[in-house]
């Protein structure tokens, strides 16, 4: 007998068994190969440089900000995107341009620039000298002198005066040229841009030309040895696009998460679910090996035989999932794109090494699963062989029992952890409890199923012959019942939890923002606000508080030594006293007070006192969104940090380390509308949160996916279980029709199975979901987690008709071929 031989008879004759495992496998190559593919992306991310295009070199500031754990060769430092531009010292372009090679530097700024008088009301600001590298030339007048623009558009002439609003303020400037430019651009004196821009003395970059003669390679090294010990970055090549494109950061981080974070659980899924198929194919077959080993077969043989198998089947379903797991994985880069989350200019990245990772990771887990299923009937003695294939085992084995049980303690001591943490820590535990609760429902399949069929069983008992018959089915053959009931687990668990996380964030935060926000009017501008909004609107008849408000983020490090993070919070800038925010928002203030709110003094949410470990008093170091170091003083703990803002602090303290120097929000209350409409879009209260919580959903729609893809797979591996389940079943549901059961009878007796096999992996997976869920949404929002009904409905009416089709589909084919 020759294994391969052996092997490729069992596919012949056998196709419908080795159907359900080739499915499995492909899906495993799809999957693990569609997040290899966006993670290689998010590695190897670039953007093509445009504005620096013809400047070989450019010098930026570091825009990350790192965490440095352990020491010595340990010494790992994880980097983490600034929230806004990071910007250097103007004064290195004069040192830049005596590098060897060099021609000259450049320091380059970008700013926003409102404007009342123009079209479209908002311009991007330049220092005039950015034209060296930009090949910007004038169409009629003068490069402009201090007080004066060069307007990139028709609509005014040279000499004309327009008023401007920039981050110093608002002002009048002579228009002294007109350059050909695409887009809506205004240039100033270098010697003034800073200041407009709102950070004098620093720039957003320099730009370095060459000497003729000199390559971008040369000049780069003597750049870097001209400014060492500055502490900036010299860019040459790609590398250019990223300081012009500061999206590019978090869309690495983002693509690295996807591919990195949730690809290694969607591998583990899929591996794990591949080799449970493996292992049910192999068990199948298990009178075939004892029937080997009673004619002689030796047990190396019938190993070979099982590896054979799987190295006819996983390389040809690995290969088969490549081409879709590619098309997956350029429809989701795709939409990232098309929701700004990825700069266009990326590009998806395709090469071998994904793909032959999900073909060998398929091949192993094929290889693997076969072993281990095949191992007890390659060993047993001869004589016993056909004995124990007629008998099904009712307990797993001790190994994994052992293992099984410390999986699920692990779950219930990480679950406490998840439930005595904020934040951060307290989702990222959330993922360790689902993971190890899955892990347990796996190696105590059996166990568990045995558990399910007697107490969902019980009400069956009572129902008729078939259902009586199904109940005691479900009893007897439990590891069949575990084959079936796991993925759905699977689907339930991991749908729920990714979904229903999102939805409690989002439903938190909508009522926080509802209940906080007390002002009568709300005025939303997307240029942003005039720069004396809040005067205006206070003068306004009858207004009794008018406070702006800039949203953006800072980075707060959470944790200590190993555990060490950096967390982005949300921070309202507040132009006002504390005494005028308290009439236009109600933070529900815990702890302190918000009157002295000011200069070196914030008001934080609990959440986040909780997880940096401070409280009213405390200095709590944080970067502002360009990086800068600061420590200030907490002076009150409120509780509406997810609809309001996590940190609350003076607009002043932000001011020079934003990018846009203008307001988002402006909140009145008292007078009327009328007088504000000049200002921007009004609304009220009510309808601020509305449209606020509309747009906080779209940040749903990452998690969406990852459930649709996790639970898309389990609930495919649910339904190709079944199907080989029942397809299994040919002489057991011949021999019922032939002691007079009617097709009918029988029918119901398999649908009674899959009812019980679909609840019980619904409630299963609900309950991990919300061993997960409660203790992650009490330390992030402080409150139970919200589960739509009709959301929830649909998953568990999915799980439960999935399971019907599964079963009645194959059972009608084989009842009709008997009849």
């Amino acid at each position: 007998m020759r294994p391969n031989g052996l092997a490729r008879a069992a596919i012949r004759f056998k196709p419908a068994s080795f159907a359900g495992t080739f499915l499995a496998l492909l899906m495993s190559a799809l999957i693990v190969s569609a997040c290899g593919v966006l993670l290689e992306t998010g590695t190897r991310a670039s953007v093509p440089p445009e504005r620096y295009a013809n400047a070989p070199v450019v010098v930026a500031a570091d825009q990350y900000e790192y965490v440095v754990t352990g020491s010595g060769e340990d010494v790992e430092r994880e980097g983490v995107p600034l929230p806004d531009t990071a910007r250097l010292d103007a004064g290195l372009a004069a040192k830049a341009a005596t590098a060897p090679g060099a021609a000259a530097a450049i320091a380059d700024y970008t700013f926003p620039v409102r404007t009342a008088e123009l079209p479209g009301g908002v311009l991007t600001g330049h220092g005039w000298g950015s034209h060296l590298f930009t090949g910007t030339t004038l169409t009629a007048g003068a490069a402009p002198r201090g007080g004066e623009v060069v307007l990139g558009t028709d609509a005014a002439a040279v000499g004309d005066t327009v008023t401007l609003e920039t981050a110093s303020g608002r002002q009048d400037f002579r228009v002294s040229g007109v350059a050909r430019a695409g887009g809506a651009l205004a240039w100033f004196a270098d010697s003034q841009a800073a200041a407009l821009a709102g950070h004098p003395g620093r720039a957003d970059a320099i730009a370095v030309l060459a000497a003729p003669g000199t390559d971008a390679t040369a000049l780069a090294a003597s750049v870097t040895a001209t400014l060492a010990g500055s502490g900036v970055q010299v860019h040459a090549g790609d590398d250019r696009g990223a300081v012009e494109d500061p999206g590019l950061g978090y869309a690495k981080d983002m693509l690295l998460g996807i591919g990195g974070s949730f690809g290694g659980i969607a591998a583990i899924v899929a591996i794990f679910t591949a080799a449970a198929t493996v292992a049910l194919s192999v068990s199948q077959r298990a009178r075939e090996f004892a029937l080997l080993r009673a004619v002689g077969a030796t047990p190396r043989q019938i190993r070979r035989a099982v590896a054979a198998e799987a190295l006819l089947i996983a390389p040809l379903a690995g290969i088969a999932g490549l081409l879709p797991g590619l098309g997956l994985a350029t429809w989701w880069f795709e939409q990232l794109q098309d929701r700004g989350a990825v700069p266009a200019a990326v590009q998806l990245h395709v090469s071998a090494m994904p793909l032959l990772v999900a073909v060998a990771v398929g091949l192993l887990t094929a290889l693997a699963a076969g072993w281990a299923a095949g191992r007890r009937p390659a060993r047993t003695r001869p004589g016993q062989a056909l004995t124990d294939a007629s008998m099904q085992r009712l307990r797993p084995g001790g190994v994994r029992t052992a293992l099984g049980l410390a999986a699920l303690v692990g779950g219930i001591v990480l679950t406490g952890v998840s439930a005595g943490s904020a934040g951060n820590d307290a989702a990222g535990a959330a993922l360790g409890v689902v993971m190890l609760f899955m892990l347990a429902v796996g190696l105590l399949g059996p166990l568990l199923a045995r558990l399910s069929a007697g107490l969902f069983g019980m009400p069956l008992r009572g129902g008729g012959p078939a259902a009586g018959l199904a109940a005691a089915n479900s009893r007897t053959n439990a590891r069949r019942l575990a084959s079936a009931f796991t993925p759905i687990v699977l689907a339930m668990a991991f749908a729920s939890t990714l979904v229903f996380m999102h939805t409690s964030e989002n439903h938190a935060a909508g009522k926080q923002l509802r209940a906080g926000l007390t002002a009568d009017h709300v005025v939303t501008n997307p240029a942003g606000l005039p720069v004396d909004a809040v005067a205006d609107a206070a003068r306004a008849p009858g207004v009794e508080a008018a406070v702006g408000v800039l949203n953006t983020q800072v980075l707060v490090p959470i944790g200590a030594g190993e555990f060490q993070s950096l967390q982005g919070a949300a921070v309202q800038g507040i132009t006002g006293s504390g005494a005028e925010l308290a009439k236009v928002q109600d933070l529900d203030v815990r702890e302190g007070s918000l009157d002295s709110l000011g200069a070196g003094r914030i008001a934080v949410d609990t959440t986040l006192a909780t997880a940096a470990g401070r409280g009213v008093g405390d200095r709590l170091p944080l970067y502002l969104p360009d990086g800068t170091p600061i420590s200030p003083e907490i002076i009150a703990v409120y509780g509406r940090g997810l609809g309001l803002g996590t940190v609350t602090m003076d607009r002043a303290a932000l001011a020079g380390h934003v990018t846009s120097g203008f307001d988002d929000t402006l909140l009145v209350r008292g007078g009327s509308a009328q007088p504000l409409t000049a200002l921007g879009t009004v609304s009220d209260a009510a309808g601020y949160a509305t449209r606020q919580s509309l747009d906080a959903k779209l940040g749903a729609w990452t998690n969406n996916v990852m459930a649709a893809v996790l639970g898309g797979f389990a609930a495919i591996a649910a339904v190709n279980t079944l199907v080989m389940t029942v397809l299994d079943r040919r002489r057991e549901l011949g021999m019922l029709r032939l002691v007079g059961s009617t097709r009918r009878q029988v029918l119901t007796m398999l649908h009674w199975e899959s009812l019980l096999v679909s609840l019980a992996g619904v409630i299963l997976g609900s309950a991990i979901a919300a061993a997960t869920l409660i203790p992650m949404m009490r330390g992030t929002t402080g409150e139970a987690p919200y589960i739509p009904p009709l959301v929830y409905g649909s998953f568990a009416a999915a799980a439960i008709g999935l399971a019907l089709l599964a079963v009645t589909v194959p059972a009608r084919a084989l009842l009709r071929r008997r009849s």
